[in-house]
Order: structure tokens, then C-alpha cells, then sequence
């Protein structure tokens, strides 16, 4: 385990200290939780353009003139 320090706005470590008190966490556990969340987001966005690059534009456009958009 690591420990990072980092400098926030107080009017941000405050509203952080908010949400983690109504979540009934500590900020500790907040801060892991979000960190978790924005790099699954960044895994998933780099996923697809890596399988983007590899596409195939027309099986694609094939594939959604088979979706009922209604």
C-alpha cells in the first residue's frame, strides 16, 4: 500500500469530506473508490479504440442496419 499526498481547493476537500461522511466511508476509502472508478474508465476507453483500430467499417455499418432504432 502507498501513501500519496495531494493538495486540493478547501472548498473540494470539504465537499470530498461531505460525500464520504454521506456514504458512511472514510475519505481514504472515497478517494480509493473514485480512483478505481476513473482508471476502469480510462482501461475501457483505451480498450475500444485499440479494438476501433482493428475494425471493420462496413461489417460495422452492416451490423446496425440490422437494429430496429425505433
Amino acid at each position: 500500500m502507498s501513501t500519496l499526498t495531494i493538495r486540493l481547493p478547501d472548498d473540494t476537500a470539504e465537499r470530498l469530506k461531505t460525500l464520504a461522511r454521506a456514504r458512511h466511508l472514510s475519505v481514504n476509502k472515497l478517494i480509493e473508490e473514485l480512483s478505481v472508478q476513473a482508471i476502469t474508465a480510462a482501461d475501457v476507453e483505451m480498450r475500444f479504440k485499440a479494438l476501433a483500430t482493428g475494425g471493420d467499417v462496413s461489417q460495422a455499418l452492416a451490423i446496425l442496419d440490422r437494429l430496429d432504432l425505433r
